[in-house]
């Protein structure tokens, strides 16, 4: 199922497809246990349709909550910009402790 197909199915529909995809994807895992699956390849398209649906419901979540709004943005920018510190300044002084030793 392409993403285009996704976009046009509704709430309802969405849900119903994720639930058969979810059934789908445990079958095909159960069939390629039991050593009865032809084509692997099966279950990694059934994986990224799941994606695909859930990608489309998040989106949906996100546009009836108004999107970010900017004490959002600038909380979700200071936070990741404290990690990012955090995460160079710990890569900075592994190579110093290296050198030391």
């Amino acid at each position: 199922m392409r993403i285009s197909e996704v976009r046009e199915l509704n709430n309802e529909e969405l849900q119903k497809e994720l639930s058969d995809q979810e059934r789908a994807l445990m079958n095909l895992r159960f069939s390629m246990a039991t050593l009865q699956l032809s084509d692997s390849n099966q279950i990694g398209g059934t994986r990224r349709t799941i994606a695909r649906i859930r990608t489309v419901i998040r989106e949906r979540q996100i546009v009836a909550q108004g999107g970010m709004d900017s004490r959002t943005s600038k909380a979700a920018s200071a936070d990741g910009g404290s990690d990012a510190q955090t995460g160079g300044s710990a890569s900075e002084e592994e190579p110093a402790q290296k050198v030391e030793e």
